[in-house]
């Protein structure tokens, strides 16, 4: 990968003063979602695992405030530049706001830096997908901004100021799911993070003569911003009807027993669907890291299957491209569970499936999937990868 950034590099910036032992080499994996879906901005626990795909960024220091960005995923918008005395979003900069976003944080909170740099970011995450590429390029260029300049910022620190710089500077109110399991995620294992306190503990990834695959329904995920915001709004609205009597703070506090004891005090339905959603799939979450750490794969399975009913008829944020995605993947003996990840409404499902015959059955699930929706799935076994780190050695 090295190899390919370095000619990426130098097919694309006109420097003559490097060389390739300047360079530094970046990478912060995708993630998907294993459990624990649009509940990270409700206090719940979420059990993301890092993927072995990712961004890639390689870096040259300059020695002005410049920074000069390219990306090998979108060569037509060509070099983007700015100051680091002048970190404004602009939509013009497209993609290359991200990364200008985590600097603006990092010198909002007094680390400036003292010269730009040029870099060359690449990523193999399929854009549109949900497995969370803007997060990854968040995390990969605070951990080569906090290594570049020996700013000693702790982990957990680097990713809440990513999420920072998409609430803030990008306008997408995300919870910290994404960047949090980006940035400390560990190979071979999920982890099981409460969103609300940010504790952590990791669950190995034991899976025997199972694998997880990731299928892309190619359907871009045109309406998962602006539904994003609306659904986040509607739990706002049955937190405020349920406060009335009773004293939380996040709808993950609340048990399914206690939720249906006080449901009545959120009188638009389709709000207290809403906040259903939200407190089932916190227990869902719980539950299955718990039968993930015990092997019992075939009961993790069936909880994967009831996140997506409950994402599909309660929280309403599948659609028909991944409804029948899924649908067809339960109709095969050999896969025991099957979902939605992400925001929805197009993006990718994950599927626990027997390894036996794999080929034939993602042939199925896909002609299948074509039949009903006139596109076609792409589908990969989700190998794990570490989190965020610096590169060295290749």
């Amino acid at each position: 990968m090295k190899r390919k950034l370095l000619d990426l590099y130098s097919d694309a910036f006109d420097r003559t003063d490097w060389t390739a032992s300047e360079c530094r080499l970046f990478f912060a994996p995708g993630r998907v979602n294993l459990i624990g879906e649009h509940i990270d901005y409700n206090g719940g626990s979420v059990l993301p695992a890092t993927l072995s795909l990712g961004t890639y960024v390689l870096v040259v220091p300059r020695k002005d405030r410049q920074v000069r960005l390219y990306s090998g995923n979108f060569e037509g918008k060509g070099i983007i530049e700015f100051s680091l005395d002048e970190l404004i979003y602009e939509k013009k900069d497209d993609w290359a706001n991200y990364p200008k976003g985590v600097l603006s944080v990092f010198a909002d909170k007094g680390h400036k830096g003292t010269a730009g740099f040029d870099a060359v970011f690449y990523g193999n995450i399929p854009n549109g997908a949900g497995l969370s590429s803007s997060a990854s390029i968040e995390v990969v260029t605070a951990v080569m901004w906090n290594e570049l300049n020996g700013f000693g910022v702790d982990p957990v620190t680097l990713v809440q100021w990513c999420q920072q710089a998409e609430n803030d500077f990008i306008g997408v109110n995300c919870g910290i799911m994404d960047q949090f399991s980006i940035g400390l995620g560990k190979k071979d294992h999920a982890i099981l993070l409460d969103c609300d306190s940010l504790s952590y503990e990791y669950t190995p990834l034991e899976l025997g003569e199972y694998v997880l695959v990731v299928a892309n329904t190619n359907k871009r995920r045109g309406l998962a911003d602006s539904k994003y915001n609306e659904r986040r709004s509607e739990c706002e609205r049955a937190m405020q009807a349920l406060q009335m009597e009773l004293r939380i703070n996040e709808l993950c506090e609340l048990t399914p027993e206690s939720f249906e004891e006080h449901a009545d005090l959120i009188e638009e339905q389709v709000v207290r669907k809403r906040a259903k959603h939200a407190v089932t799939e916190h227990a869902r979450t719980l539950q299955a890291a718990k039968r993930l750490k015990a092997g019992e794969l075939k009961q993790f399975g069936l909880l994967m299957n009831d996140s997506h009913v409950s994402l599909r008829d309660d929280y309403e944020v599948t659609g028909k491209e991944l409804d029948a995605l899924v649908s067809a993947a339960w109709e095969e003996e050999s896969v025991i569970g099957a979902r939605m990840t992400g925001a929805g409404f197009g993006g990718c499902t994950v599927n626990l499936i027997h390894r036996d015959n794999l080929d034939q059955v993602l042939s199925r699930i896909g002609e299948k999937y074509k039949q009903v929706t006139g596109l076609n799935a792409v589908f990969y076994v989700a190998d794990s990868g570490e989190g965020a780190h610096e590169i060295t050695g290749e």
